[in-house]
């Protein structure tokens, strides 16, 4: 079904909505610092550098600045590494990786897990973020300060089950029914366009949409999906490769993720600086958004977790038992396959 190709670009659509009305226009392929065209750069010792690509989910954005430090402060050079961060083609991200077209890209829980089920080898190596920032917002003039408030109210989406069934997990809990929403597809339209036409609320990224809400002086209440439903609190966005570079040459998993999660460290201790990095290597971003989501969404790369990127069993298999209870997925999986803890650094 057409839905379940696409859930995974679900939410980040919003990104790329947000980011374009903002002047995040998705650019081509960025060659970053240290990343020759010729890809034969030595590192420091004159050894040659192993030329590797990682593909983003969509538009460059705050999820993916620790990969963009990584290259600019030199983490990915000094692991022997020539790293290029390139755009999804058609096919998209979990794609290129999973067809080992490139080894590693920016995906999501959602989409490792419908993957999986399909037989597709994508695996999660790391969380980009501990905890979901995702959730249903709404102009304060609204009045929607729970779940229940959704009744009578007109919800913006893209039409995929997924939506209603995130909508309903959390209405249930306060005895609130989803039929009474309003339901109607967003199109091409922002957030902020939409909720002035013909909505009522979306769901959104905090550290984007959210973010630019308040740069707009224009409030919303926000509704974390995490608040409501413990199964809903899932890693999004991910960091997979697939099983047969997992299998051949672990080496160089080990060694990207080394390096990355140095880069996202750095992003970490020093958010503006880490935000003036992305901006310089993807001008045509809003500076000014970039550097308030980057100080928002810092501190939550690495949350409560012993360290960045650590994923935990519980987390991959509440939301595969919840997306399973709710049809979305043909069959369970076994969450063991589908992410690894294996070559973050201790």
């Amino acid at each position: 079904m057409k839905w379940r190709k696409t859930m995974g670009l679900l939410l980040m659509c919003v990104l790329l909505i947000t980011a374009a009305a903002c002047g995040g226009k998705e650019t081509a392929p960025v060659e970053q610092k240290g990343a020759a065209s010729s890809g034969k750069t030595n590192d420091d010792s004159g050894a040659a550098l192993k030329d590797v690509k990682v593909v983003l989910d969509w538009t460059p954005n705050t999820n993916h600045t620790g990969l963009y430090a990584a290259v600019d402060q030199g983490f990915y050079k000094a692991a022997g590494l020539n790293v290029e961060i390139v755009q999804p083609g058609a096919g998209g991200a979990d794609t290129m990786v999973a067809s080992g077209e490139v080894p590693f890209g920016v995906s999501y829980q959602e989409s490792v897990t419908q993957a999986r089920t399909q037989d597709v080898p994508l695996v999660s190596i790391a969380a980009v973020i501990q905890h979901n920032t995702s959730g249903f917002a709404a102009p304060v003039d609204r009045k929607i300060k729970s779940p229940k408030d959704f009744e009578g109210k007109t919800y913006g989406g893209w039409g995929s089950p997924v939506e209603e069934a995130v909508m309903q997990s959390i209405m249930e809990g306060e005895g609130a029914d989803v039929s009474k929403v309003k339901n109607i597809n967003m199109g091409d339209a922002d957030f902020f366009t939409a909720v002035k036409r013909d909505i009522d609320f979306a769901w959104i990224f905090y550290a984007w949409t959210g973010i630019e809400a308040e740069l707009r002086g224009e409030p919303i209440d926000m509704l974390y999906v995490k608040d409501y439903a413990k199964a809903l609190d899932y890693y999004t966005p991910v960091l997979v490769t697939n099983e047969q570079t997992i299998q051949k040459d672990p080496e160089l998993v080990k060694a990207f993720l080394k390096a990355t999660s140095e880069g996202y460290q750095y992003a970490i201790d020093h958010p503006e600086e880490a935000a003036n990095i992305l901006i310089k290597a993807v001008p045509d971003l809003d500076k000014e958004l970039v550097v308030a989501s980057q100080k928002w969404l810092s501190p939550k790369y690495k949350d409560d977790a012993p360290r960045w990127g650590e994923q935990k069993e519980d987390v991959w298999k509440n939301y595969t038992d919840w997306m399973f209870s709710k049809k979305l997925l043909d069959k369970k999986i076994d969450v063991t396959k589908a992410y690894t803890n294996e070559f973050l650094p201790q």
